[in-house]
């Protein structure tokens, strides 16, 4: 299973330290050898830490080495801390920050480019649930255009948008549809993301064609995390 913790706009450099600190110490004992756990922190809760236990990703960056782009951070920056890790396409990136479908892609021949392991996100809204599996994949599917899906370094996040950060998890069987019908068009590793918790990973985990999770609120403090690893 792989285990990715998306902390968006939360923890600092010194609570992400003792975070890792903490989850350091129970992997070595505890992990399973098989798993996989990611860590994406904000930018700037960066630093050298290294494990073997654990990766660290970066949630965003821009498509370049370095140069005049105010505000973000490129190849250079990362190379710093020895990232090679990278999120694509999140929804907040996509519906919040306005990435259209050719910025997502443009970043991820880019990144590809340099080798980077690439968590891709795709996933959709309520309204286009609503309207059936076909409506869905019809939507799921064009979150590919222009992305390589032959990429040997990526894996497939879906995250249905209505079921982050609600408390509302999809249902085992719209998960199971869901991941069984991306399997036919991509077969790269794929997660679920969508309020996963302690409360549901069992349920979630067995799920064919579930092969990690992708967790936000969850994976904000070690312990709930944690519950998720170690399950």
């Amino acid at each position: 299973m792989i285990y990715a913790a998306n902390f968006k706009t939360n923890h600092t450099r010194q609570s992400t330290r003792e975070y890792l600190g903490k989850l350091q110490a129970k992997l070595m004992l505890e992990r399973k050898p098989s798993d996989k756990v990611y860590i994406f922190p904000p930018l700037t809760a960066l630093d050298d830490y290294e494990s073997t236990n654990f990766k660290i990703g970066v949630q965003n960056a821009y498509p370049v080495e370095n140069g005049a782009f105010t505000g973000e951070v490129g190849l250079e920056q990362l190379a710093e801390f020895n990232i090679n890790t990278i999120l694509i396409g999140h929804s907040e990136r996509r519906d919040i920050l306005k990435e259209t479908q050719e910025d997502i892609a443009k970043k991820f021949a880019f990144f590809k480019e340099h080798n980077f392991e690439i968590i891709y996100c795709i996933g959709e809204s309520l309204e286009i649930r609503e309207q059936g599996l076909e409506a869905v994949m019809s939507h799921l599917v064009s979150q590919f255009e222009g992305i390589d899906t032959t990429y040997e370094n990526f894996v497939v996040a879906y995250e249905p948008i209505w079921a982050i950060g609600t408390g509302r998890t999809a249902s085992v069987e719209e998960i199971t549809q869901t991941h069984n019908e991306l399997k036919k068009v991509v077969d790269r590793p794929l997660l679920y993301g969508g309020s996963v918790k302690g409360a549901n990973i069992n349920e979630i985990s067995a799920i064919e064609n579930v092969d990690g999770v992708l967790v936000g609120g969850a994976s904000l403090k070690t312990e709930t995390f944690l519950e998720l690893v170690l399950h």
